[in-house]
């Protein structure tokens, strides 16, 4: 917001705020021409961006204006409780202004007009004169109290500010002062990026022993109002438990109540890369298996800020003395995936219908191996798939979206029988292409406008479950849908009134006796100023690699978090693409399908071609 005001107003430098280090870095994305040759750029990785904001209090008797403009500006700053953006308030709204209530983000920084004449209040006559300034832009993400971030795609903004004129402190005149705004912070877009960053936070699935990423952005730098750093901030964040729309299908293991220990603002690593992590007293009781998932929770968590490097983390009681300790390498107890090792093989459909694996090398090309089974041998003319998570099984669409077939892809085997047959009349209004999650269950969508559905096979067998759906009906069709690892989440893409968008919905599971419901709830958009969205795949615990197109702008590979926000990581363009894929281990490569085949995005280099022809190019999952 800083930058973006300076440049209406050259007052802004003398009497807003001081910037000290380098120009902020923001996050871009390489564009993709619907038309031309597959090529690609080179990608640049952004670093925290070192800008700082240091605001000054108001000069004596600054104009009104400037109170309002020195007001916003020091808003993005980092003194500690804001003191000097409370300098422009009154003592009374110093007093209740709360700007860790909420942070509201603007696509650029808000414009002040004045609203009317100096006026005072009817029937008092001493009273005195206040001013009103409208606040107006565009309103982009809000972030609530509990750190979550909520994409609004860009929506008016309108707020007003109230100024009074008071007595200085010394009686010798009258300033203007703020006594009336809104509560939280206002920040435009590239205020937000420098200040706050994403991190996850970990809880367990609910019934399960593996955890789940929650998003949620904290200050990059030391907090104003609770003085801690970001590593103390998101341990904080997580004894504070889950954001609202996660918390129904998640579980803490910390008991109620429990806190760093008080006056606890700085956490740090030691010679041994040991994180000691003080609570109080309520984690006192707590047993060894309960305590060792407490110290999962953290050490995931804690894993998740690439500055700070923790090998194990150690919970303290209130006195120091440890309650238990949880090594790096016992991570793997708390995963949906333990499997060890970087899978970076992934599969695709050649040009016969048969499902092969790109083996991985550092060649350009590489000969593809066709799995066993019947869809390697072409038994059944595959069209869209899915490989278990396991990589022993895989799920297969055929005969025009038809027929969803489950087979080993490590042994021959004769064709099964089909678990899910549709009885759409269009093979466009058919089975879309499978999902497995990290429970090994299978998931398809029967996209049968006479009843539409989304089906559920446990263990990838069996008769399918019809999952509960509030917002499926004749009018909304499911495209594509892709399940996370700890299958609490699901993404999709949904087409209504002939617009496709991004969605993430929250799979929540009841049991009764020996009946499971199962439900797919809350579904809130992922990607609000895309214009569509052509592909999306899980990138990592909380990203999404997604293909998709902005209002007015060419289709673009990029990474979007879960809760809505994007990467900072940039991806070298790429064109004429039909779909993505990527691993749920972030350092696996990217693999596209474009009209030259499939390619392959390695880190520090362009896409590569792998195969002439190919399609439907998916990781396990």
């Amino acid at each position: 917001m800083g930058a973006d005001r300076r440049r209406h107003t050259r007052r802004r430098t003398a009497h807003g705020a001081a910037l000290l280090g380098s120009a902020a870095l923001l996050a871009g994305c390489a564009s993709m021409p619907d038309s031309g040759d597959v090529s690609g750029v080179k990608a640049s990785r952004q670093g925290d961006s070192q800008v700082r904001v240091y605001p000054v209090p108001p000069r004596e008797s600054a104009e009104p204006a400037e109170i309002v403009e020195g007001f916003l500006e020091a808003m993005t700053g980092d003194d500690p409780d804001f003191a000097t953006a409370r300098k422009y308030l009154t003592k009374q709204a110093a007093r209740t202004w709360k700007p860790e209530e909420r942070t509201t983000v603007l696509s650029a920084a808000p414009v002040p007009q004045q609203s009317g004449s100096t006026r005072r209040e009817h029937g008092v006559p001493d009273a005195p004169p206040t001013l009103l300034y409208r606040l107006s832009g565009q309103k982009v993400a809000t972030v609530d109290d509990r750190h979550a971030y909520q994409p609004l795609g860009s929506l008016p903004y309108r707020e007003t500010i109230q100024l009074v004129q008071q007595r200085s402190a010394d009686g010798k005149q009258k300033e203007w002062r703020i006594d009336d705004l809104p509560q939280g912070l206002l920040l435009s877009e590239s205020d937000f990026q420098r200040n706050y960053r994403s991190v996850n936070k970990y809880y367990f699935a609910s019934g399960r022993n593996w955890v789940v990423a929650d998003p949620v952005y904290i200050r990059k730098r030391q907090d104003p109002v609770t003085r801690m750093d970001s590593l103390t901030q998101t341990v904080k964040a997580l004894l504070e438990g889950p954001t609202n729309w996660l918390k129904p299908a998640v579980d803490t293991r910390f008991p109620n109540g429990t806190e760093l220990k008080k006056d606890t603002t700085v956490l740090a690593t030691d010679d041994q890369n040991t994180l000691k992590v003080p609570l109080n007293d309520r984690a006192n009781n707590v047993d060894r298996e309960q305590c060792r998932k407490m110290a999962a929770q953290v050490l995931f968590t804690a894993g998740d800020l690439a500055s700070t490097r923790v090998e194990q983390v150690e919970l303290q009681r209130p006195d120091g003395r440890p309650l238990c300790v949880l090594r790096e390498d016992q991570k793997s107890d708390f995963m949906a995936d333990p499997t060890p090792g970087l899978r970076e093989t992934p599969y695709f459909v050649d040009a016969d219908g048969k499902l092969a694996q790109l083996l991985p090398g550092a060649k350009e090309t590489v000969e593809p191996r066709h799995v066993y089974g019947p869809f390697g041998e072409g038994a059944a003319k595959v069209e869209t798939v899915a490989v278990a998570r396991d990589e022993k099984r895989a799920a297969a669409v055929s005969e025009n979206g038809r027929s969803l077939r489950v087979a080993s892809i490590q042994s021959d085997t004769d064709l099964p029988d089909p678990l899910v047959t549709s009885r759409g009349a269009e093979p466009a209004n058919r089975l879309s292409a499978p999902s497995w999650d990290g429970r090994n269950d299978l998931w398809v969508a029967d996209r049968d406008p006479a009843e539409p559905k989304l089906l559920l096979l446990h263990g990838g067998t069996g008769k399918p479950l019809t999952v509960t759906t509030p917002w499926l009906d004749e009018d909304v069709r499911i495209e594509e849908l892709r399940l996370s690892e700890d299958g609490v989440r699901i993404a999709m893409r949904l087409t209504e009134d002939g617009k496709t968008t991004l969605q993430i919905g929250r799979v929540e599971r009841q049991t009764a006796g020996d009946r499971q419901k199962v439900s797919v709830v809350d579904l809130q958009a992922v990607a609000p100023r895309m214009e569509s969205v052509a592909s999306v795949s899980w990138a990592g615990p909380s990203r999404l690699v997604v293909l998709g197109k902005q209002a007015g702008g060419v289709q673009q590979v990029r990474y979007i978090q879960t809760d809505g926000s994007e990467s900072a990581a940039v991806i070298p363009g790429l064109n004429q693409v039909k779909a993505v894929a990527a691993a749920n281990d972030e350092r696996a490569p990217l693999v596209a399908a474009a009209d030259d085949g499939v390619v392959r995005l390695q880190s520090g280099v362009n896409w590569q071609p792998m195969v002439d022809k190919g399609t439907s190019p998916v990781y396990p999952g």
